[in-house]
């Protein structure tokens, strides 16, 4: 097995793609408990094959149940707190503000990464140059070193400490306990990645996850109905092993699902090489400018489609809210991402291998439990009222401080 970079962004050197692939293996071995005939670590292994994207919306599921969809625009697009807290659909953004003839800051464009956590942190251990390049190819120029790892000269440092350091500073600890025991925070402390999305940082996008998720949904789970064998419901599986509040994101059930349906079609699956979260759709059609189709020039994918930046160039009067969202009779002004990654659909490309018997033993018969999963009383929601809370006291302080007001004229 060796995996290419993700979305074959980066022409990696031998010695990066051995120790990317590792990284990669790594997180497999960790999840032992979920390895199963049903999944191939080596996309190669499978003969016959088709490949297939499996793909889910972009935009955070958990504050729309919680509460409302109205909300979760609001949270979603408070900046990097939003981002931060809520973008956990393995699709992170930020929004671009520029100052517009009056002076007035006004939203200018969306800028949305799929790109994994640890790919990055790879690099960083192993190829402070190359990292460099990688940061130059999306910002037009070279960062500091200081920026990336809080030093003038990283090649003078061990990878482990540049691993430390470049995790405090642009990549929060991605739940790993080693560097949060090292005192890495979860979301990084210096600005480089917080103002440019390089590539996502909420600590539930990771590499582990993603290979989790699939693996975890890879096995024939099963009911039974009438006395006849059926495949089992999303609840059932979720419910079965207490993980019900993963059901209600659109990435967990979408990827956790999908494997099954092949799994208990007696198939294996893989991902793909390379091994990724992709922008596999974008349904630009709904944003209207002027009346008619916004210009192709304001659509930019990149980095292999793990990188997406929409919305008028710096050069163009135009600004993100002069595009509408039109569907049906409904048009609204689009102020900010959320709206951009609804329509946005993000996810890794599978490699599936051809239909097989099952086994008698293979099946995992799960219980006859049905019931909706009720996505309102889940455990985040409390988190999401809090943030809530949170949002409307900012904004009522800065709609009534004198200092505003004083602005405000």
């Amino acid at each position: 097995m060796s995996y290419a970079s993700p979305g074959n962004a980066d022409a990696l050197t031998p010695e990066l793609a051995t120790q990317w692939n590792q990284t990669i293996a790594e997180s497999y071995e960790g999840l032992a408990e979920f390895h199963s005939r049903f999944f191939a670590f080596d996309p190669s292994a499978i003969s016959n094959g088709v490949q297939a994207a499996v793909s889910w919306f972009g935009d955070p599921a958990e504050p729309a149940f919680c509460i409302d969809e109205d909300i979760a625009r609001k949270l979603s697009d408070w900046g990097v707190k939003g981002r931060h807290n809520l973008h956990n659909e393995y699709c992170e953004y930020r929004v671009v503000e520029r100052k517009d003839g009056t002076g007035k800051t006004r939203p200018k464009r969306v800028q949305i990464t799929t790109e994994l956590r640890e790919y990055w942190v790879c690099i960083a251990m192993h190829d402070p140059t190359f990292l460099r390049s990688m940061c130059q190819s999306i910002l037009g120029s070279s960062p500091t070193w200081e920026s990336l790892y809080g030093v003038s000269d990283p090649s003078t440092l061990s990878p482990r400490d540049r691993q430390l350091r470049f995790s405090r500073l642009i990549a929060g600890h991605g739940n790993d306990k080693e560097l949060e025991q090292s005192g890495v925070p979860a979301q990084p402390e210096g600005a480089l990645n917080r103002d440019n999305v390089l590539f996502m940082t909420h600590p539930i996008n990771g590499l582990d996850d993603l290979l989790y998720i699939v693996m975890f949904g890879a096995k024939p789970y099963a009911r039974i109905v009438d006395g006849s064998r059926r495949p089992a419901t999303k609840e059932q599986i979720f419910r079965a092993f207490g993980v019900e509040h993963l059901a209600c994101r659109h990435a967990d059930p979408t990827a956790a699902t999908a494997a099954h349906q092949q799994a208990y079609e007696g198939r294996t699956v893989a991902f793909a090489d390379p091994l990724g979260v992709y922008i596999n759709n974008f349904s630009s059609s709904v944003f209207r400018y002027q009346g008619g189709p916004i210009p192709a020039s304001w659509i930019q994918l990149s980095r292999g489609r793990q990188r997406l930046e929409f919305g008028p160039s710096d050069a163009e009067s135009a600004f993100l809210d002069d595009i509408t969202v039109v569907e049906g009779a409904n048009e609204q002004t689009l102020t900010g991402g959320f709206e951009v990654a609804k329509r946005v659909e993000v996810g890794p490309l599978l490699r599936i291998g051809p239909q097989g018997p099952v086994q008698e033993h293979e099946y995992v018969d799960l219980s006859q439990d049905t019931r909706p999963i009720k996505c309102a009383e889940a455990r985040i929601c409390q988190q999401i009222k809090r943030l809530k809370d949170e949002y409307e006291q900012s904004h009522t302080f800065a709609r009534t401080s004198p200092r505003m007001m004083e602005l405000r004229g």
